[in-house]
């Protein structure tokens, strides 16, 4: 077994057989359901609000003959105030993964320490892993593949933006960077990213970022637990929108990705969103299924081969 908490660890070939095992997962939906977690039970705890991530997870692990448990803090005792240790034991008693969906990178942390079954970060205020796996797919299915493909981050240097450094650098990726000073990424997931291959550009200047590029991603610009922060973070991000304008200087058959939920008219238009550069947005969203189970698979295993 493997905890799957940060991109950071794999390498390319793992962050490659993620890929591919995804990729073997998706072909085989149409044949029907696999059956290798037959007889096991996974515990998603959503200590934040989901969607695509709940039911993603929640679909994968009875298509691959699981059972799956979905615990909020509203109907758990970690509502209440217990302590994470020792919910991650109890749980360990009962089921054979964890699932968990977060606040701040500690209680994460906190999880895994404690938990004796491997434990998914299925989103931390730090890293948003799976969801970068299955934009990766996406790309790879969109472009034929990734090496030489041009990224663009536009927005906040958030969670998503942290992963993103993290596989650009376990593949060398080329990855721009735009976020307004003050909203920028940690320098050292820059650094450590740029050390390991990746090409990396950070500016304040969504058009220099977007200038060439393939593929042009953005996100919400204040996420869970920010909304407080909802009119200082419209002021910071005024520009950053990606609309049609904004695309004119991407590379013409540039595709457009945001993990949603999406904000149209804030980080990007109706017009991009609901048109023909914004439709990888849905198999995007598909291919969070296929990408829990390879991620599963991992953690459960400690590898992935896919069906």
């Amino acid at each position: 077994m493997t905890d799957f908490i940060t991109l950071a660890d794999c390498g390319r070939a793992q962050l490659t057989a993620l890929i591919d095992a995804s990729a073997a997962w998706k072909r085989a939906r149409p044949h029907g359901p696999a059956a290798w977690l037959a007889g096991r039970h996974v515990a998603i705890v959503m200590e934040k609000a989901s969607t695509r991530t709940r039911v993603s997870f929640e679909v994968a692990v009875r298509e691959l003959g699981g059972h799956a448990t979905i615990l909020t803090s509203d109907g758990t005792q970690l509502g209440r105030g217990e302590p994470i240790e020792d919910t991650a034991r109890v749980l360990s008693r009962f089921a054979h993964a964890i699932v968990f969906r977060t606040f701040g990178a500690e209680r994460m942390m906190r999880m895994v320490g404690a938990a004796s079954v491997p434990v998914v970060n299925a989103l931390s205020d730090r890293e948003h892993p799976c969801q970068i796996v299955a934009d990766l797919l996406t790309i790879r299915e969109r472009r034929g593949g990734l090496d030489g493909v041009k990224v663009a981050w536009i927005g906040d240097g958030n969670n998503m933006a942290v992963s993103w450094l993290h596989a650009a650098g376990a593949l060398g990726l080329e990855l721009r960077l735009a976020c307004p000073v003050g909203y920028r990424p940690p320098p050292h997931d820059v650094s450590n990213a740029q050390d390991e291959g990746a090409t990396v550009t950070v500016t304040d200047d969504p058009r220099v970022a977007a200038a060439g590029a393939d593929v042009v991603m953005t996100d919400v610009w204040a996420s869970m637990g920010q909304e407080a922060e909802q009119a200082q973070r419209a002021r910071a991000f005024a520009g950053y929108c990606v609309d049609d304008a904004l695309l004119a200087g991407a590379a013409p058959d540039a595709i457009v990705l945001h993990c949603l939920p999406a904000h149209r008219g804030e980080e990007i238009s109706a017009a991009v969103l609901d048109g023909p550069r914004g439709a990888a947005v849905w198999d995007q969203a598909e291919n969070r299924l296929h990408t829990a189970k390879a991620i599963l698979e991992l953690a459960m295993t400690g590898a992935c081969r896919g069906p």
